[in-house]
C-alpha cells in the first residue's frame, strides 16, 4: 500500500331542517366516502416521500455512483490491472468551522484495482472543542460508480479538542471494471474533493478512524 436539501360566518350557522327538507339535499353515498378516503391517503403518501426522499436519494448515490458519490466496500478487488490513473485530492472547509484541512499528498499515481491508503492533516484553529462531517464526491461524476472506499474518516463525525491536530486515513481503490466501460477509455485523472462543515453540538464517544498526528506533521 502506498501512503500517501372568507366566507360569511352566517353560512356556517346549521340549518334547522333535516337534511332530507332542504332543498337539493341527498345523502352521502358510497362514492363520497370513497373519494375522501382516496384524497386522504394521497396527501398521506405525499409526507411521507417528502420525509423519505432525503435519505432515499443519499442511498441511491451511494449504490449507483450517481452525482460522483464514490461507491463503499469492505475489502479489496480480486485483482490489480497494468493501467494507471492520477488520482487528485482536494480539502476544503465551510465557513464557521475554524479548521485548517488539507491532504498530505497532492496526488498519486494508482493502478486500477490497487488498494491505496492516503492522509489527510486537520488541525482546530480555536480554543474549544469543534465537531465537523465531511461530505465527498469525485470528478468526472460518472466516475463515482468505480471509486470505492474501504474505509475513510467521512464515514463518522470528526471531534476535535481546542488546537487538536488530527491525521486521517482514506483506503480507496478504482474498480478495475473502469477498463471495460469504453467512455472513459481516455480517463487519466480522477479527483477526490471532501468539504468539512460544522456539526451542531460535539458528540460525546464518537469513533473516529483518524489518530492523533504526531507534531510537525502538518
Amino acid at each position: 500500500m502506498k501512503r500517501y436539501s372568507m366566507q360569511d360566518p352566517r353560512s356556517w350557522m346549521p340549518d334547522p331542517r333535516e337534511p332530507s327538507d332542504r332543498p337539493g339535499a341527498r345523502p352521502k353515498t358510497r362514492r363520497d366516502i370513497v373519494v375522501a378516503l382516496i384524497c386522504g391517503g394521497v396527501v398521506g403518501l405525499s409526507i411521507g416521500a417528502a420525509y423519505a426522499s432525503v435519505p432515499l436519494y443519499n442511498l441511491f448515490c451511494r449504490v449507483t455512483g450517481f452525482g460522483g458519490t464514490p461507491q463503499v466496500a469492505s475489502a479489496a478487488p480480486g485483482h490489480v490491472l497494468d493501467r494507471k490513473l492520477t488520482v487528485r485530492f482536494d480539502a476544503n472547509v465551510s465557513r464557521g468551522l475554524p479548521w485548517r484541512f488539507e491532504p498530505e499528498v497532492r496526488s498519486v499515481d494508482v493502478r486500477l484495482g490497487e488498494v491505496v491508503t492516503i492522509y489527510y492533516n486537520v488541525v482546530n484553529q480555536s480554543a474549544r472543542d469543534t465537531a465537523g462531517l465531511a461530505s465527498y464526491n469525485v470528478t468526472p461524476p460518472q466516475t463515482g460508480g468505480y471509486f470505492t472506499k474501504i474505509n475513510c474518516f467521512c464515514f463518522t463525525e470528526q471531534v476535535l479538542k481546542a488546537g487538536e491536530r488530527r491525521e486521517m486515513a482514506v483506503v480507496f481503490y478504482v474498480d478495475p471494471a473502469l477498463a471495460n466501460d469504453p467512455d472513459q477509455a481516455d480517463l487519466n485523472t480522477i479527483t477526490l474533493s471532501y468539504t468539512f462543515y460544522p456539526s451542531p453540538e460535539p458528540q460525546q464517544g464518537v469513533a473516529t478512524n483518524a489518530r492523533a498526528a504526531s507534531p510537525g506533521r502538518i
